[in-house]
């Protein structure tokens, strides 16, 4: 990348997205297709596994850099996003795993764009990172047995999730991204 396209990318603000995705695990999501009622709760880490090529096909793109539009992440800063998702959501699984009724600490993924410098990342490099978080989650779902899909996880702000619900949220937030650069 040039000094005049992380300047450009730095300096072209995205908007917080301040909106309330939960209702994704009960209903289809218009924008990108996701059905939660086809996700088998006990196959989530297949379906993550299969995200994983895709995401690096997409990491590997001579436009990665890119962003389509002011004000809309580059392919690059979506999987530097989806490979802290996939860390995150690993924490968050194995507290509850580890806990019913497990909190989870407050996440706030703008500001994790921004801390990590996300236009500023080496693609490659985000890559493998995104691999080895990918299947890191995947193999914490694989572990998931069907006694523990109704334990119960609460986010900071009030939101509750059982195992169940929680892969599918998970998996709309990764394939969404998806969507989002055209894979």
């Amino acid at each position: 990348m040039t000094d005049d396209t992380a300047a450009e990318n730095a300096s072209d603000g995205i908007s917080p997205d301040t909106k309330d995705w939960t209702w994704v695990v009960e209903r289809s999501c218009p924008e990108c297709g996701f059905d939660p009622t086809a996700v088998d709760p006990l196959a989530v880490g297949a379906a993550v596994r299969a995200t994983v090529p895709v995401w690096r096909a997409v990491l590997a793109r001579p436009e990665v850099r890119r962003r389509p539009a002011p004000g809309v992440w580059s392919p690059l800063e979506y999987g530097a996003h989806v490979r802290d998702v996939f860390r995150v959501f690993d924490e968050r699984l194995a507290l509850m795993l580890d806990a019913d009724g497990a909190e989870f600490a407050n996440w706030d993924q703008d500001a994790a764009a921004v801390e990590g410098r996300y236009e500023q990342c080496d693609p490659a490099v985000v890559a493998e990172e995104l691999t080895e978080a990918g299947e890191a989650v995947a193999h914490r779902f694989d572990a998931v047995r069907a006694d523990q899909l109704e334990r119960v996880g609460r986010r900071s702000n009030g939101s509750v999730f059982t195992v169940r619900t929680f892969g599918r949220y998970f998996l709309h937030d990764v394939e969404h991204h998806l969507s989002d650069v055209r894979a």
